[in-house]
């Protein structure tokens, strides 16, 4: 299939493309690596009256660490996030979720801003992200504000992202020395989408385990951190991540989540 038709914007500085969503609102979507983007609108799924596309915006590319946080512009493609040697070195979570990420064309072109932005429940940088409990800074023509991981994503394919504001960079903590990660994930076949998976941050005294593909966004599994922080074993606390998983999802992805939860526990022990 083809797209409906739409009016294209390439706005060349980042307070034209603010204007452009200002004034276009919700009729208007942000293209960037256009990786999830692309066949929506193909198939119609999304018809946009205007496409705004950000690729030449200047600075929001960039990798870099401020005062300790990386800092990770929108813009910034999966592939540099995975080839980084600083993501690498203090942030190996990230290096491992960019590198699941279906299959080295889509790293390429797919940004991670667009896949924090698309919100798919299923996507690795999201949890990775949620595990280290990144934030994301938000910019519109009203100013700028920082939304916590926890309040940023609201449901299925949502944000809490208002019409007229662009994800302009990602903020992530330093991960302490001492703290063990890992990301693993199950799928039919190498590159497509999970059907479960759990992303972890587990030592000196900090227990984070977000899972993939459970339910409508990723999801804290609270029990499996109130058990690792109260002293539970690995294998008594991934137990719990069946409590976390939609009741909508079925016995096999609450196995699923506890298996991929166990162990990415030992992986990051």
């Amino acid at each position: 299939m083809k797209p409906a038709p739409f009016a294209y914007e390439e706005p060349r500085s980042l307070g034209d493309a603010l204007e452009l969503l200002a004034r276009h609102g919700e009729d208007a979507k942000v293209l960037a690596g256009g990786q999830s983007l692309i066949p929506l609108l193909n198939f119609r799924l999304a018809r946009p009256a205007v496409l705004v596309d950000v690729n030449r915006l200047p600075g929001l590319g960039v990798i870099r660490r401020v005062d300790g946080a990386l800092r990770i512009g929108a813009l910034t493609r999966m592939s540099a996030l995975e080839r980084s040697p600083l993501v690498r070195e203090h942030w190996p979570l990230l290096t491992e979720a960019a590198r699941l990420v279906g299959h080295p064309q889509i790293r390429s072109r797919g940004t991670v801003g667009g896949s924090v932005a698309h919100a798919d429940p299923a996507a690795e940088l999201p949890a990775a992200l949620m595990a280290l409990d990144a934030c994301f800074r938000a910019v519109s023509t009203r100013g700028e504000r920082e939304l916590r991981v926890d309040d940023f994503f609201v449901t299925h394919l949502t944000t809490a992202l208002e019409p007229d504001e662009l994800l302009a960079e990602i903020v992530v903590p330093p991960v302490a020395s001492g703290v063990g990660t890992a990301i693993v994930e199950h799928a039919r076949v190498h590159g497509d989408f999970a059907l479960g998976g759990a992303a972890v941050a587990v030592g000196q005294g900090r227990a984070s385990v977000v899972l993939l593909a459970a339910g409508p966004t990723p999801l804290r599994a609270v029990a499996v951190e109130h058990a690792l922080a109260g002293g539970a074993v690995v294998g008594e606390a991934a137990q719990l991540a069946a409590e976390a998983v939609d009741a909508s999802r079925g016995d096999y992805r609450r196995a699923l989540a506890v298996e991929m939860t166990r162990r990415a526990l030992e992986t990051a022990a």
